[in-house]
């Protein structure tokens, strides 16, 4: 009886200390989930701080179409030089040429080339010391009975004053023969004092001095 006893006591202890330790040992399956749960946390949740946020300059170049390049004027490639004889001569040329085509025009006798550049108020002194208007300027020119071998130019000195007003300062060689049959050979000073008139140059005053005669 006393063996019957005890068996059934070692069995209640037995049973007793399997329930106990079962209750103290953790789950296998807990600890899987709860590592997991652990893992699965900082990627799963990952802070909005976390990601890169673009700046307000980024945004802009990226939006922004890229500046076009300036280019510089293709008037202002040219040089000042070039320019000046581009279309409209300049003072000084146009000066030079109206008064070229004046001296050339006396040994012609050609006074229709010369009226268009002589102002309707003209006044002078020729080399004599007579006043003369255009009238009589273009009048002597048509009756002038010496006969040219060269009329030319020498040299030409213009002063722009702007405004439309200029002088030449110039020197003019003449040779040929008179009315009486002599050969001459005569040089002159002049000054003629121009106008820019509607666009067109024109001589409205002109002094010629008598510098030597051969």
């Amino acid at each position: 009886m006393k063996s019957i006893i005890s068996f059934v006591v070692v069995v209640a202890l037995s049973f007793i200390a399997s329930a106990i330790a079962q209750e103290e040992s953790p789950s296998p399956t807990g600890e899987q989930k709860a590592s997991a749960t652990v893992e699965e946390t900082p990627a799963a949740m990952a802070s909005p701080e976390s990601k890169p946020t673009a700046t307000s300059e980024e945004k802009t170049a990226a939006t922004s179409p890229a500046a076009p390049k300036k280019e510089e004027p293709a008037g202002q490639k040219k040089s000042t030089a070039a320019a000046a004889h581009t279309g409209k001569m300049s003072v000084d040329a146009t000066l030079k040429d109206n008064e070229n085509h004046w001296e050339a025009a006396i040994m012609k006798h050609d006074a229709a080339t010369v009226e268009p550049m002589v102002a309707n108020d003209f006044v002078g002194v020729d080399s004599k010391g007579k006043v003369r208007n255009r009238r009589a300027l273009l009048g002597e020119m048509k009756s002038d009975k010496d006969t040219y071998t060269s009329t030319k130019n020498e040299k030409l000195d213009v002063h722009n004053y702007g405004g439309g007003v200029a002088v030449v300062v110039g020197t003019a060689r003449e040779k040929g023969t008179g009315k009486d049959g002599k050969s001459f050979d005569r040089s002159y000073r002049f000054t003629d004092t121009w106008m820019e008139r509607s666009g067109q140059w024109q001589c409205i005053a002109s002094q010629v001095s008598l510098l030597s005669q051969k």
